[in-house]
């Protein structure tokens, strides 16, 4: 028993203080004999099979002036009364996207978030979160942007890193470091700050890069599992302050990192069944701490008796009807990234590039897509058939392979700001899509409002060396 001690802290911040106990003087005594109770209060909580959704707000404060929080203040609350409605609270939520349109006001972004999201409110773990600056004025949606992941339970496992440490970073704001809810871990986005010091790793974005995924591998081994071998998707975060020549060797280093992390399972004699992740570049103005790189990796992490093995049952027998005109072509393979655990998981991230948007729209483009700016060039109607194009893949890969559109948990589409068709016209382009696809396919129902978010970023793609889709859609979906 400590009879006197000193507290040592090594940051006084008010969001996730950090400090040493310094024992001065204790004493030992006998421990009583205690038994656990055998009272689980999970037991009394809803155990409804009901899918994950996602929470958002898209009509933040109107403010003469950029107003941070007050428009995180008036979307927290609004989310708030809407879980609500539902019967649920914070203390339901997995994970949280927190776009902000100036990276200068995170501190107060987070001062504004810790009033609604506390510790207290999430008995099991606060959720896990991943921040970043997006041109959210430039499209009209204020300075704050939101999306929540909630599930109709709390059978969630939160890691929560607060104080320094040597083998992971501590959480730099009211967040989880990962978040496990039904075998998919959810993690942070990942800097790379080195974790004894907090500061980031010298030598520009590819020790970033290397460090984001050291510490992204310690904590998936919180978790048993490696990002080698159970990572379904990776996004990463890339600033515009990387140099151009230096972005084509961010995915070299990723792929390296993986590979060498393979490897070294095989030298410890273990042959763990490997997934084959998918890759999604998103080019933002900044990140948290002036980062340049920020990962967001997605696993799965399945029972320790079952098997991670992606799909390689025959659904040859499975074809998806040909909407909206489009037939299936050779080339449609080029522009899809998916990873398929058969029965579990279908991840996709499919990317309309410029090549993509001339072959779909074939019929109506003009002499302006042999030079560049091509999207500059796109009209709302070229837009309304990539739409359609995008809404055909998707459904295609989601139906092959033994899904529907109810086992969705999120679909986002990245677009730039410089797109000729406005945001609100883009989102009424693919809510008109899906009511289509209602229209004419019973068996791909998807109902009510619509499933997708429209995320705006400066660039995406397949690579950070070339981040110019147009339009870029990263579909996750899991069975219930």
């Amino acid at each position: 028993m400590l009879d006197e001690f000193q507290v040592v802290l090594h940051s006084s911040d008010s969001i996730a203080p950090v400090g040493v106990l310094h024992p001065l003087k204790f004493h030992l005594e006998r421990k009583a004999s205690s038994s656990l109770s055998g009272n689980d209060k999970t037991n009394d909580l809803c155990r409804e099979n009901i899918s994950i959704f996602e929470v958002q707000d898209e009509n933040p404060q109107e403010c003469k002036a950029p107003c941070l929080q007050e428009d995180l203040k008036l979307i927290l609350g609004q989310i708030e009364l809407q879980l609500l409605g539902c019967g649920f609270g914070w203390e339901h939520v997995l994970y949280i996207h927190l776009y902000i349109s100036d990276m200068n006001q995170f501190t107060l972004a987070n001062e504004t978030y810790v009033r609604f999201i506390t510790q207290d409110k999430c008995t099991f773990g606060v959720p896990s979160r991943s921040t970043i600056e997006l041109p959210l004025i430039q499209v009209g949606l204020g300075t704050a942007y939101i999306e929540v992941l909630v599930a109709n339970d709390q059978s969630k496992r939160a890691l929560h890193v607060q104080s320094i440490s040597c083998w992971a970073p501590s959480c730099i704001g009211p967040y989880s470091q990962a978040t496990l809810h039904k075998k998919i871990l959810h993690m942070a986005g990942q800097l790379g700050l080195d974790p004894p010091t907090m500061t980031l790793s010298g030598g520009g974005p590819t020790a970033e890069l290397e460090q984001a995924l050291q510490n992204s591998e310690a904590i998936a081994k919180c978790f048993n599992c490696s990002i080698s071998t159970s990572a379904i998707l990776f996004v990463v975060y890339c600033s515009t302050n990387i140099p151009s020549d230096e972005r084509p060797k961010i995915h070299d280093k990723l792929d390296t990192f993986v590979k060498q992390i393979k490897l070294s399972h095989l030298d410890k004699g273990s042959k763990p069944e490997v997934l084959d992740p998918i890759f999604l570049y998103v080019l933002v103005p900044d990140l948290p701490k002036r980062a340049l790189v920020e990962v967001k990796p997605i696993l799965y992490v399945p029972e320790t008796t079952e098997t991670t093995e992606e799909t390689l049952h025959d659904l040859s027998g499975i074809r998806a009807p040909s909407y909206y005109g489009f037939q299936p072509a050779d080339w449609h393979d080029s522009c899809i990234q998916k990873c398929v655990i058969h029965g579990k998981i279908c991840a996709v991230v499919l990317s309309i590039t410029s090549a993509v948007a001339l072959k779909v729209c074939s019929d109506s483009m003009n002499a302006d897509w042999s030079n560049g700016n091509h999207q500059n060039s796109l009209t709302e109607g070229q837009m309304k058939k990539i739409s359609r194009f995008c809404i055909y893949i998707l459904d295609k890969i989601v139906i092959e392979n033994d899904f529907s559109w109810k086992d969705t948990m999120s679909l986002r589409l990245y677009f730039q700001p410089n797109l000729h068709v406005p945001m609100e016209t883009l989102s009424g382009l693919f809510t008109d899509a899906f009511k289509e696809l209602d229209h004419m396919s019973d068996s791909a129902k998807v109902g009510g409002k619509p499933i997708f978010n429209l995320v705006p970023a400066l660039g995406s793609g397949r690579s950070a060396a070339c981040t110019e889709d147009i339009i870029t859609c990263e579909l996750f979906a899991r069975k219930s």
